[in-house]
């Protein structure tokens, strides 16, 4: 089979061309020959392989973890145990995710509940409440994260 050039390989792929060239500086892809003219000579097969790059960030993998996914599964003693167990992992960084999303959209919910959306800007409560702490010394959603945030009571 012939080898693809960067544009069809991005084509072929279904993504940008910027995409493979980003691919190819975090390592993603390996290193390729060029043509006497100087293109990259990608061998066809790496289509399967951005594809699996895409697929896998979809799913909700950072490029330093499909790296390691990638890694793996070039070894063949490596166990599905083994990627069970980083899919287990993203699976409760999702939902830490998810609760910290909860926290932030019930925050905002209260503030909306404050507002009528008709006062002056100098009389608004919503950017009131983001601007001072309330009635227990912290503010709405602590800078530690969306996690710990709380409702307001007032």
């Amino acid at each position: 089979m012939r080898s693809l050039r960067v544009g069809e390989l991005a084509t072929q792929a279904g993504v940008n061309l910027h995409t493979i060239h980003y691919y190819e500086r975090r390592g993603l892809l390996p290193a390729v020959a060029r043509t006497s003219s100087n293109y990259r000579a990608f061998p066809p097969d790496i289509v399967l392989r951005v594809r699996f790059i895409k697929q896998a960030q979809q799913l909700g993998f950072t490029l330093n973890e499909i790296k390691e996914l990638l890694s793996l599964r070039a070894h063949p003693e490596t166990r599905c145990a083994q990627i069970y167990r980083r899919t287990e992992a993203k699976v409760a960084d999702i939902d830490k995710r998810i609760e910290s999303l909860a926290a932030l959209r019930a925050a905002l919910t209260t503030l909306l509940a404050q507002c009528e959306g008709e006062e002056p800007i100098t009389e608004c409560p919503i950017l009131a409440a983001m601007a001072s702490p309330d009635a227990t010394g912290s503010t709405m959603v602590p800078a530690g994260g969306a996690g710990d945030a709380k409702r307001r009571t007032s």
